[in-house]
């Protein structure tokens, strides 16, 4: 009998404290949905439900190998955009409830709406699918994509006729591409490669394996000491210039409300990078000291004129000319050079 009611009693502390843990994760669940549109901004303080530090007896927060107890937005740990993390609760009993969650971080300032004009319009072979665009003097420099198709070649901005060209083999898919001295470097989307060129001749001199922290190829521009390459995520890597195999260090892109990824073609002009963002008609304007978004231009009106599949023929193709920009984008008939106000 007297077992009996130990084994009852059991159950009883049992069930109880199964509900109390329950209602534990189900409140710090409440909470970290509840922020996930909103957001943090560094230096925020995480405000853990009262339900939950009342059972704790410490709380800590996990990002794979790194841990902090400090629940405060620090960029030490954490970066802009999503950050996944697992919220580890150590109750006053010993026991440990862990409960992942995303993290999103938003930049403090409001990015700039950036305005443009159209001062001039040029002629671009609609048959190019443009994954890189660079200008150098009046030269134009494109890396164009697709299995069987992609080659890189330089043309006359004002013409479509190919100076040079070289076509890469069946299997490889360009990416994005930069110059840096009397070479381009060009990105592969899948097959891990970046192909470095004679800038005059487009002749094939070496190849780099992709960083291994890069999933794909995307973007690539030359700040003048590093190579900047996207990957398609929100993330901007920093290569070694003399050796783009090897990392420097990375960021992270995010607006005011707004995480980016999927960044894809890149320019570097005047401190800044400028990335578009694929499939959408928008081209950033990012601080790379932190991956904040200072501004915005929104070029839905040119993208209507040229966008006929959202798939394929998209805004993807950023370069200067001078203080003047110029955009093209995948299957685009035309280059336009707009000025900035």
């Amino acid at each position: 009998m007297k077992l009996q009611i130990i084994g009852v009693l059991f159950c009883c502390v049992f069930l109880v404290s199964c509900n109390n843990d329950k209602e534990i994760l189900n409140n710090l669940n409440d909470y970290n949905l509840s922020m996930e549109s909103k957001g943090y901004h560094f230096g925020d303080a995480v405000e853990i439900p009262k339900e939950v530090t009342d059972n704790a007896e410490s709380i800590s927060i996990s990002f794979g190998d790194k841990e902090t107890s400090k629940l405060v937005i620090d960029p030490k740990y954490f970066t802009l955009g999503d950050n996944a993390v697992t919220f580890n609760i150590k109750k006053k009993g010993g026991e440990v409830l862990t409960q992942d969650a995303t993290i999103n971080v938003f930049a403090k300032n409001p990015e700039a709406v950036l305005h443009y004009e159209v001062v001039k319009e040029y002629p671009h072979d609609p048959k190019n699918f443009t994954q890189g665009f660079e200008l150098e003097g009046n030269i134009v420099y494109e890396s164009d994509g697709q299995l069987g198709e992609s080659r890189i070649l330089k043309y006359t901005l004002g013409t479509t006729n190919a100076i040079a060209e070289t076509r890469q083999a069946e299997d490889i898919f360009s990416e994005g591409c930069t110059i840096v001295g009397d070479k381009i470097f060009q990105l592969t989307w899948r097959n891990k490669k970046i192909f470095v060129y004679d800038k005059n001749s487009l002749k094939l001199l070496n190849e780099f394996p992709n960083p291994n922290v890069m999933g794909e190829g995307w973007g690539l521009a030359y700040d003048g000491k590093n190579f900047i390459a996207s990957d398609g995520t929100k993330n901007l890597y920093f290569l070694n210039s003399t050796d783009p195999s090897k990392m420097v260090r990375y960021i992270a892109v995010a607006g005011n409300s707004e995480a980016y990824d999927q960044l894809n073609e890149l320019e570097y002009h005047q401190g800044f990078i400028y990335a578009n963002v694929w499939q959408k008609p928008v081209v950033l304007k990012i601080n790379p000291a932190n991956g904040e978004v200072v501004g915005k231009f929104d070029f839905t009106d040119i993208a209507k004129e040229n966008t006929k599949d959202v798939t394929n023929d998209v805004l993807n193709g950023i370069a200067f000319k001078g203080d003047n920009m110029l955009i093209t984008g995948k299957l685009w008939s035309k280059i336009y050079e707009v000025s900035i106000k």
